[in-house]
């Protein structure tokens, strides 16, 4: 059993976002998820060049090399920057690879996280890469460090993010009174739905709460059941009227 390790990082929007950092164990376990796939899809492959091979083409080989260098160079990159930070093995694991300011990767920072890979992985069995990860205080391994990345684990499904993706009628924000939010903080809102959609579930989750939880007591009116996120769309809407 993991000690969860938690970090506190401080958003555009003023917000200190906390997020939990994944350990040796989960990230173990993620990789060898992740490295038993890619030997069942190079093993396919091989299986295919084999066949392609037996009809008389001189692809073969040629196939099974192109497919074992995506297979075991690409994987990572194209799943972490097309699939959230998430390969497969990471998904089952609940974990993912974010920015150290909490925001997804892009292509570049996950190359080189993964281009670093082949000296964690020295002397085998990711020696390197697992007292990297017990010495950082972030419980990074070299590629972490070196791209700036971090793995953390995703907040677990509980009944209030469920506001995130279902939206409840409510009625008109005409009776708002928003006279006291403040130009800044009605800025702080715009920004963070400007951007929502760019933050972990864990973050977009965490900001809204603390934001709609800050904001609340200034707008008479706002029915309490609203949910966080749903209530930050209103009040920007209430406020277009006075902007």
């Amino acid at each position: 059993m993991e000690l969860d390790d938690r970090i506190t990082i401080a958003t555009p929007e003023g917000v200190d976002l906390e997020l939990t950092l994944a350990g040796v164990g989960s990230r173990f376990v993620s990789a060898l998820l992740d490295l038993l796939l890619q030997t069942v899809l190079l093993v396919g492959v091989t299986g295919l060049g084999a066949a392609v091979q037996a009809f008389g083409s001189g692809f073969g080989y040629a196939l099974v090399l192109v497919a074992g260098f995506l297979v075991f160079a690409a994987y990572d990159v194209l799943f972490e920057v097309f699939a959230a930070g998430r390969t497969p093995g990471k998904r089952m694991n609940g974990l993912r690879v974010v920015r150290i300011d909490g925001s997804p990767v892009n292509f570049f920072t996950s190359a080189i996280r993964n281009v670093l890979r082949l000296v964690d992985i020295l002397p085998g069995m990711y020696l390197v890469g697992i007292v990297t990860i017990l010495v950082t205080r972030q419980n990074q391994r070299l590629g972490d460090v070196a791209a700036g990345t971090l793995v953390v684990r995703e907040r677990t499904e509980q009944p209030s993010l469920r506001e995130l993706r279902a939206p409840q009628p409510v009625p008109s924000t005409n009776a708002w009174d928003v006279t006291g939010v403040t130009a800044d903080e009605l800025a702080t809102v715009r920004s963070f739905l400007a951007r929502r959609y760019e933050l972990t579930t864990e973050a977009r989750y965490r900001l809204a709460v603390d934001l709609a939880g800050a904001l609340r007591p200034k707008v008479v009116g706002a029915p309490e059941t609203l949910g966080s996120e749903a209530f930050l769309e209103k009040l920007a809407v209430a406020k277009l009227p006075r902007a």
